[in-house]
């Protein structure tokens, strides 16, 4: 049993998972179907029919920082990843920033995600006949009604987080066999009857329109792949620390794989018209196209299956990068206390779900769904490029030494991760250079380019005022070493030297 931590010692994760937790753990938040079926109507309005050249594209990057996930974490493995390699490498203020936004844009997907799940939630039951409940018109569309039965979701969830993360991640791994069933199924289906003919344009880059719609596209395309490092966040609660790297980097590949099939499954059964149109309901119309009911109801079963698993897997690492955090005095201590009973950190689970649910109850004023959703994913999608390049930074410059080590140890271990993280925050701050010049006014709208820049920035700069508290009123040690506590500890004996 795990007692409760003291000021000078925080308390100690429990270690019950092995690779297949982990490969639940980040196949559920990178949310594979909710993704596709959310994602794809987002990805034709910006790239067109170039959807399958953009996610193999924006895969490219995403493993080169696979990699440079994996060879930080057999040198140092802790739930605090980004935030403890990017501070020892980098510096403590860009290390505090990369946990920092990674933390806040996880908060900002979860209070979105759950207005989605809600929206889900209510397409199936108003296709079991339920559209009114004590007065109230049960509208997936509404914003706040989705926002309000997502809550209910986020609640429970959560309540499955705190009580343990093994229970929560056989939930997950369940949920993922059915949804990824249905989702095979449908997408085997349209791509063969589908009267749209495969053409080779659909993976030629140079098909997109503007540079400013690649690099949107890219960004929407590293934000399907989004997740599947939650594994390396669950390190500590990982019996051997490499499985870890071995869930994250198996549930990256199988998503590559089922992002560019539903890709092209999508484009062989509907239109770049239909795909637009659709939007955020493109699986639950596809469902429809290829299916009678009850068949036809399948797909948006597995999207709320999905949805769930999404909201789940987000809360569990945001949980752990925060008891990270804390137990570096960065963050209060409020974020180390572990369960006596479950091992888990219980009260900063219960604090992410209040402060998700606040925000999700403040994105109200965006009265469409759809624009909410698009808000969500540009805005998150910048944050996620920018902690993504960071901490591929770190690898290069943690491994430089591997320069005189060999060409592949090289490639592997410095130059890949360098040119990764340096395509994602170069195309990042393209993105963010065009949504500052697109408009010349604020407006809570998501094709307002100030609006859109907005919350991305505003994170950094919370960021970076919270770095400040952290390092002069908390007087944090890590602003001394840029190491996290229990670095050291941690570390394999295999890779000490390494190091």
């Amino acid at each position: 049993m795990t007692s409760a931590p003291s000021p000078d010692r925080p308390g100690e994760l429990r270690r019950s998972l092995g690779v297949v937790d982990g490969i639940a753990i980040a196949a559920s938040s990178t949310a594979a179907t909710t993704s596709i079926a959310i994602g794809m109507g987002t990805l034709a309005a910006t790239v067109g029919l170039q959807g399958p050249v953009i996610l193999l594209l924006a895969f490219l990057p995403v493993l080169g920082i696979a990699g440079a996930y994996a060879r930080l974490n057999r040198s140092e493995p802790n739930c605090g990843n980004g935030y403890v390699w990017v501070g020892k490498s980098l510096g403590p203020w860009p290390g505090f920033l990369t946990g920092w936004v990674t933390l806040a844009g996880s908060v900002v997907f979860l209070a979105y995600t759950s207005a989605i799940t809600g929206s889900v939630i209510l397409a199936f039951a108003n296709k079991a006949g339920w559209t009114e409940f004590a007065g109230i018109a049960l509208d997936p569309g509404s914003t706040v009604v989705t926002t309000l039965v997502g809550l209910v979701v986020l609640t429970g969830v959560t309540v499955m987080a705190v009580t343990g993360v093994r229970g929560a991640t056989r939930l997950q791994a369940g949920l993922l066999v059915f949804e990824y069933t249905v989702l095979l199924i449908f997408c085997a289906l349209a791509v063969i009857t589908g009267d749209h003919a495969v053409s080779l344009s659909w993976f030629n880059p140079f098909a997109i329109h503007s540079g400013t719609g690649f690099a949107q596209g890219l960004v929407l395309a590293v934000f399907f792949f989004w997740g599947w490092d939650a594994a390396f966040t669950v390190t500590e609660e990982t019996r051997n620390p490499e499985d870890a790297a071995r869930g994250g980097l198996i549930a990256l590949f199988a998503m590559l794989g089922l992002f560019v099939f539903a890709s092209v499954a999508f484009q062989r059964e509907m239109s770049l018209t239909e795909l637009i149109r659709n939007g955020p309901q493109a699986l639950p119309y596809l469902g429809a196209k290829l299916a009678a009911e009850p068949w036809a109801s399948l797909p948006l079963l597995a999207l709320m299956f999905s949805a769930v698993a999404s909201v789940q897997a987000n809360v569990i690492p945001t949980a752990r990068g925060l008891f990270a955090m804390g137990r570096d005095r960065t963050m209060g201590p409020v974020w180390t206390r572990i369960h006596p009973r479950f091992g888990t950190p219980a009260v900063g689970t219960v604090i992410i779900m209040a402060v998700s649910a606040a925000i999700a109850v403040l994105a109200m004023v965006i009265p469409k769904l759809s624009d909410m959703l698009l808000a969500a994913v540009n805005s998150v999608g910048l944050i996620v490029a920018l902690y993504y390049g960071l901490t591929a930074l770190a690898c290069a410059v943690r491994f430089r030494h591997a320069l005189r080590d060999g060409v592949r140890e090289a490639l592997l271990a410095v130059i890949v991760p360098a040119l990764s993280g340096l395509c994602l925050l170069g195309i990042g701050a393209y993105l963010g250079y065009s949504y500052l010049t697109m408009s010349d006014h604020f407006e809570l709208t998501p094709d307002n380019g100030w609006f859109m820049l907005s919350l991305p920035a505003s994170i950094v700069l919370s960021g970076l005022a919270m770095a400040a508290v952290a390092k002069y009123a908390r007087r944090s040690p890590y602003f001394t070493t840029g190491r996290g506590t229990d670095a050291d500890s941690l570390a394999l004996p295999m890779d000490r030297t390494a190091a």
